[in-house]
């Protein structure tokens, strides 16, 4: 099946690379929390980025780490190069932190059980790093908000529940509460705590409220959310409770609801409770919630509700939509809540009232014009780390920075981050590519993982791997678009049904209007290191089964890109087989007239760290290039590299034969590259695409958005 791009306005207004005049945000730096561990700590412990607020200047950072027990603090006066102003042990688990001026109101869980919670708010010094008052908060919290004024704190005792107890339902003792307490020389009034009772509120569980998130506005009324409660309380500063009211629920069609390695919008989702998690004002009389789920529920939205209880505006399927067409949907959440839209920020810059959505799943923020709360306008997607889970806007100094709690040190992936963004004159540098446009039955879509590709024409096309087993996909790239667009979509098929269970890592043109593809294969997942030869529709018409003498030296690294010299198809294999040398993997060669099979040698870099391979072979002029790349993201990648070898050199030897070993010469170290958008270091690039004239096209692989950012660079290094 093909489908093209339609004329139809995208839901996504990404209008990067307009007039340079147009204001946007872009990422200008990232922070690594293991980054202020003092000197001789383990820096192989999990840390976290969770909950984060600034100071009043705007140039230090606070932010929640739960693993460690201590808030973290970041010096970003200059924004462009945060420096580490080290932990500060909290003596328990920090939930969240306001700040007014230079000091921080933490709330501390140290519950010994879900039947005993308890907690405290402790008042740190910034600038001396000192606790100078710590106050019993009566239970376990969750949020903390300080009022605009900074006269007051309030604060949300959650005091959870115990889901692995009751089938994980509310109605588990003790209630959580309220807790307000006034503000004085510069430290928490402990005296003045007043706890304000939320039971008997709301329809689900009224006995036990368990209040999530909390903000104040500037009339110093401070709303609540009761995430497992399905609803909405505001109480006065004075412990007033003014309004309370259901979150609703919501009935969705068009969305996917299975973890199946396809993005499909077909499914449904029927009288669906919101569950809101964060909530912000924006302006006195309304606010914006992130309806993230928890135990029923989950929109995959966020909506703005006035004080009063009305509904005023609700996403809908739009923000997963946007989302999607930009690459970071995570199917693996299908199946539960999505996206999980989670966190909410509010701030105005350049005079416009702006939300910031933060979809914790898809690692992602959305920027909303709110001007018109009932009508709110998606300007821009932001890349965040992995799993954001709150934002600070400065507007004082037009940035907003992101928390990222994902740290997955235990295996061998990124730390958690810190990113900071600047608003500021000039194009979006994110995305780099969508599909924004492109319909298939009326929705948008979706698309990641992408692997090999190829270049034709004023065109690119691209192939996604194993994530998307189940809607094995090539995808049509116009570069000429910023940003790039996707605007053709094939699905592979065999017997006219999805050809499911391909590990999709290589294409090339045919010449005759198809195309060529490798898989890397499985074998310990029945999945074959194969060559399938499809028709412009993407129908298989040629199934190539690489030779037994080979196969009995495999290891699942197989085929990663594919090209084709004149007659003969040329693959890369990753890493070593059985019977290869230390550091040197073969570059197939297949003809697949004359059925033959061949190879030659290449010698590939020992890293420090992990393993090296090749991810992309592509043959243009008098050479053939590929990319050399280790396993390591972040700081510890040291190789993510183009190579050529001269063309005249790739002359096969039977298989069996000693292999010549090519020359390479380096023509690209990409890191630079992928440091570009101020984020870290990606570790799969594996794309590569020479146009007729010699312009280069690299892309990196996002897994699917699981374990991942989602992020996908899609860029241009000019004529190699």
């Amino acid at each position: 099946m093909i489908i093209r791009a339609t004329a139809l306005t995208s839901l996504l207004a990404l209008q990067a690379g307009m007039a340079s005049a147009e204001m946007n945000f872009n990422r200008i730096a990232s922070f690594a929390t293991p980054l202020n561990m003092a000197e001789g700590e383990d820096t192989s412990r999990p840390t976290s980025a969770e909950i984060i607020y600034a100071t009043e200047d705007g140039m230090t950072l606070v932010y929640t780490d739960s693993p460690l027990g201590v808030v973290g603090l970041v010096d970003i006066t200059d924004p462009r190069a945060p420096k580490p102003l080290g932990n500060i042990d909290m003596g328990g688990e920090p939930t969240s932190v306001g700040i007014i001026g230079q000091t921080a109101y933490v709330g501390v869980n140290t519950s010994e059980s879900y039947t005993k919670p308890s907690g405290k708010l402790v008042t740190v010094d910034i600038a001396s790093k000192t606790i100078t008052s710590t106050c019993d908060l009566g239970g376990q919290p969750d949020s903390v908000a300080v009022a605009k004024d900074g006269s007051f704190i309030s604060v949300a005792i959650e005091n959870e529940r115990d889901e692995e107890l009751g089938d994980g339902r509310v109605g588990q003792m003790p209630a959580g509460d309220l807790v307000i307490l006034g503000v004085a020389d510069a430290m928490a009034d402990c005296a003045s705590i007043k706890h304000v009772a939320l039971t008997g509120l709301t329809e689900i569980a009224p006995e036990d409220p368990e209040p999530e998130f909390v903000d104040i506005n500037s009339l110093g009324e401070t709303v609540v959310t009761l995430q497992e409660n399905n609803h909405i309380v505001v109480v006065s500063k004075d412990g007033e409770i003014l309004s309370n009211f259901s979150a609703g629920r919501v009935s969705l069609d068009g969305v996917d609801t299975e973890k199946d390695g396809a993005i499909t919008f077909t499914g449904s989702i029927t009288d669906v409770p919101r569950e809101p998690d964060a909530i912000g004002w924006i302006d006195d009389e309304h606010f914006a919630m992130a309806n993230e789920g928890d135990m029923d529920g989950g929109t995959r939205g966020w909506s703005i509700f006035s004080k009063t209880g009305e509904l005023v505006y609700d996403s809908g399927t739009s923000f997963e939509y946007a989302i999607a067409e930009i690459g970071h949907y995570p199917d693996k959440r299908s199946g539960k809540k999505g996206v999980e839209p989670e966190s909410i920020e509010v701030g105005t810059f350049g005079g416009t009232p702006m939300v910031f959505v933060g979809a914790e799943r898809a690692s992602v923020v959305g920027v909303y014009d709110v001007t018109d709360p009932t009508a709110p306008v998606l300007k821009q997607l932001l890349p965040s780390g992995i799993a954001p889970e709150g934002y600070i806007a400065i507007p004082s100094r037009n940035l907003l920075v992101s928390a990222n709690e994902a740290d997955l040190v235990e295996d061998g992936g990124v730390r958690a981050h810190v990113m900071i963004f600047e608003y500021t004159e000039g194009p979006a540098s994110y995305p780099m590519l969508t599909s924004a446009g492109l319909l298939e039955d009326g929705k948008p879509v979706g698309w990641g993982a992408n692997s090999g590709m190829v270049a034709d024409g004023a065109h690119i096309w691209a192939v996604s791997d194993s994530f998307y087993s189940a809607q094995p996909t090539i995808v049509r790239i116009n570069p000429a678009e910023k940003p790039a667009k996707i605007d053709q979509v094939i699905r592979v098929s065999r017997d006219g049904k999805p050809a499911e269970g391909l590990d999709l890592e290589g294409i090339t043109l045919d010449g005759q209007g198809g195309f060529w593809l490798a898989s890397e294969g499985n074998a310990e997942k029945g999945v074959a290191h194969a060559l399938y030869h499809t028709d412009a529709t993407g129908a298989i018409v040629e199934e190539v089964m690489l030779p037994e003498a080979l196969l009995a030296n495999q290891t699942r690294f197989g085929f990663e890109g594919v090209t084709r010299i004149g007659d003969t198809l040329w693959m890369a294999v990753q890493r070593e087989w059985g019977d290869d040398a230390k550091n040197h993997v073969k570059l197939m060669a297949y003809n697949p007239e004359k059925k033959i099979w061949g190879a030659v040698l290449y010698e590939k870099a020992e890293p420090e760290k992990g393993w090296t391979g090749l991810s992309e072979i592509v043959a243009h002029g008098e050479n053939v290039y590929v990319i050399e790349r280790d396993n390591q993201i972040g700081e510890a990648a040291q190789i993510k590299k183009i190579y050529r070898i001269p063309a005249s050199e790739m002359v096969p030897a039977p298989l069996g034969d000693d292999l010549p070993v090519v020359s390479k010469e380096e023509v690209r170290d990409l890191i630079p590259d992928l440091l570009s958008t101020g984020g870290y270091v990606l570790d799969k690039v594996e794309g590569l695409a020479i146009m007729e004239d010699g312009t280069a096209y690299v892309s990196t692989d996002n897994d699917g958005v699981d374990d991942h950012s989602g992020e996908t660079m899609f860029f241009s290094i000019g004529k190699i």
